[in-house]
C-alpha cells in the first residue's frame, strides 16, 4: 500500500481539505509537513501521540517532518476543546516545558538524511512581532465573521472568551504561513479539534502568498475506548511519556491491559506493524483471546518506542515475576516499582515482628485464627518465598533496602509492609 492507502486502512484520516490534491502532491514530491504541540505541561501524554506518530509514518515514506513546540502559543492557550479560559503559565514555566517536550519528540524521528526532522519553536518568529505588525500584516487578512464561524470560538461565546484566546487561531495560522515560506511546508496535521486552526492557516497562506500557493490540512480522529470512556487515562491520571511521571512498567501495563474490543484499533493507530502482522493478531484475538498476543505486541511496541529496549525488558521482567509470584529475579527497585499501588501497612522500625501479628494488624487475614491457618496451609509468601512457620518474624533479613517487605496471601493478593 502507498502512504495514504495505509493511513486509510489504519483509520487514521479523519478530515482532509483536498484529498485528490494531496494524493497528487505526495506522488509528485517529497513534502515537508508539520505538527505542533503547546507546552501546557512538562511532558506529553499518550493522548498527544497519534498526530506525531502519523507524521513519523510520512517520514518513513520519504517526507520531512517539521516538529513545532509552541513557546509562543503556549503562553496564550488554545481554546479548542476547552469550556473556559486556560490558566496562563509564567514564561519561565513555558520555556522549561518547551525543552522537556522537545527532548521527548526528538526521539521519535530520524535525525539523519535528506528528510531528517526539523525541530522549531514558534517563539522564534512570533516573539519578534510587535502589536502593530500583528494587526496590520496578519489580523487584516482574517475577518471577525470568519473567526466567529469556527466551532472553537462560537462554542465559547456564551460562557465567554478573552481576546487573548480569540486571537489564538491567527497565531497558529501565522505558524503555518511561516513554515510554508521558510521550509516549503505544504501540509499541517493535527487532532480533529485542530480543524479550525488548520483551515485558518490555509486562509492566511492563500492571502499572503502568490496565486500558486497551495497547502493542505489533515486531521486525525479522536482516540476513544470502545466503552466510551476517555483514552489514555487511568485512576491515577494521564499516561505520561515522562518516565518520572509514568514509569515504563506502568506504561507497559496500560497497553497490555487494553480490552479485546480496542486492541486491534490501537495496533493500527499507534504501532508500525504491517497489515499482515496486525491481521494475524486480530485473528488471535478472535480465536485465542486468553493468550493476549495482540495486547503483548501492543505493549512491547509502544514501550520500546517511547522508553527503549532496556526499559521494555525491565517492564516485561517485572510483569512476569508478578504473574508467577517469583520475586527473586527482581531488584528491590523493580519490586518497589511493581508494588507501588498495593495496600500498605506501616510498622515501627527496628522491631522484630511476628508474622501472624502482622497479618492481622495489616488486615491481610481477618483474625489470628485465620492468620495461623493461612500460614500453616502455605498461603503466605514473604518476598516471593512461602513461609509456613508460625514463629516467623519479619526481621532485618526480610527487609528490602531496609525499608519494606512484600507479603502475598493466596495467588494474587499482595501487600507492602513499610518500616518507619
Amino acid at each position: 500500500m502507498d502512504l495514504l492507502q495505509d493511513l486509510q486502512w489504519r483509520g487514521i484520516i479523519y478530515q482532509q481539505t483536498d484529498e485528490a490534491g494531496m494524493k497528487e502532491l505526495l506522488e509528485k514530491e517529497s513534502v515537508s509537513l508539520y505538527c505542533g504541540a503547546d507546552p501546557t505541561a512538562d511532558s506529553l501524554h499518550i493522548g498527544h501521540l497519534l498526530p506525531f506518530l502519523t507524521m513519523k509514518r510520512f517520514q518513513e515514506h520519504g517526507h520531512r517532518p517539521v516538529v513545532l513546540v509552541g513557546g509562543a502559543t503556549g503562553q496564550i492557550g488554545d481554546p479548542s476543546g476547552k469550556k473556559e479560559e486556560r490558566q496562563l503559565q509564567t514564561r519561565e514555566q513555558v520555556e522549561y516545558n518547551v525543552q522537556a517536550i522537545k527532548k521527548q519528540l526528538e526521539t521519535l524521528y530520524t535525525a539523519e538524511g535528506d528528510n531528517k526532522a526539523i525541530m522549531v519553536n514558534n517563539l522564534d518568529w512570533i516573539g519578534q512581532i510587535d502589536m502593530i505588525t500583528f494587526l496590520r500584516d496578519y489580523g487584516k487578512h482574517i475577518g471577525v465573521n470568519y473567526m466567529l464561524a469556527k466551532d472553537t470560538i462560537s462554542s465559547r461565546l456564551e460562557t465567554g472568551i478573552s481576546y487573548t484566546e480569540f486571537t489564538y487561531t491567527i497565531l497558529q495560522a501565522m505558524d503555518f504561513n511561516h513554515l510554508y515560506q521558510e521550509f516549503n511546508c505544504k501540509l499541517q496535521i493535527g487532532g480533529s479539534d485542530q480543524w479550525g486552526n488548520i483551515t485558518t492557516g490555509l486562509e492566511l497562506i492563500r492571502k499572503m502568498n502568490d496565486e500558486e500557493a497551495k497547502a493542505f490540512g489533515m486531521t486525525i480522529p479522536l482516540v476513544t475506548k470502545a466503552d466510551g470512556t476517555k483514552f489514555g487515562k487511568t485512576e491515577g491520571g494521564a499516561i505520561w511519556l515522562d518516565p518520572e511521571k509514568t514509569s515504563p512498567y506502568e506504561f507497559y501495563q496500560f497497553w497490555i491491559n487494553t480490552t479485546d474490543a480496542d486492541v486491534v484499533k490501537y495496533l493500527k493507530f499507534f504501532t508500525f506493524l504491517d497489515k499482515e502482522t496486525i491481521e494475524g493478531l486480530e485473528k488471535a484475538v478472535e480465536e485465542e483471546p486468553h493468550l493476549r498476543a495482540a495486547q503483548k505486541a501492543l505493549a512491547e511496541e509502544m514501550t520500546g518506542m517511547i522508553h527503549g529496549n532496556e526499559a521494555l525488558d525491565q517492564a516485561k521482567r517485572i510483569t512476569a515475576a508478578l504473574f508467577s509470584g517469583d520475586l527473586k529475579s527482581l531488584s528491590s527497585a523493580e519490586i518497589r516499582e511493581g508494588f507501588k499501588d498495593v495496600p500498605t501497612h506501616q510498622v515501627k522500625d527496628g522491631e522484630s515482628i511476628n508474622l501472624v501479628d502482622v497479618l492481622v494488624d495489616a488486615k491481610i487475614s481477618s483474625s489470628k485464627r485465620q492468620a495461623r491457618e493461612d500460614v500453616t496451609n502455605g498461603a503466605v509468601y514473604i518476598n516471593g518465598e512461602r513461609v509456613k512457620d508460625l514463629n516467623f518474624d519479619l526481621d532485618a533479613s526480610v527487609r528490602l533496602d531496609n525499608e519494606f517487605t512484600i507479603v502475598r496471601r493466596g495467588k494474587k493478593k499482595y501487600f507492602m509492609i513499610q518500616y518507619a
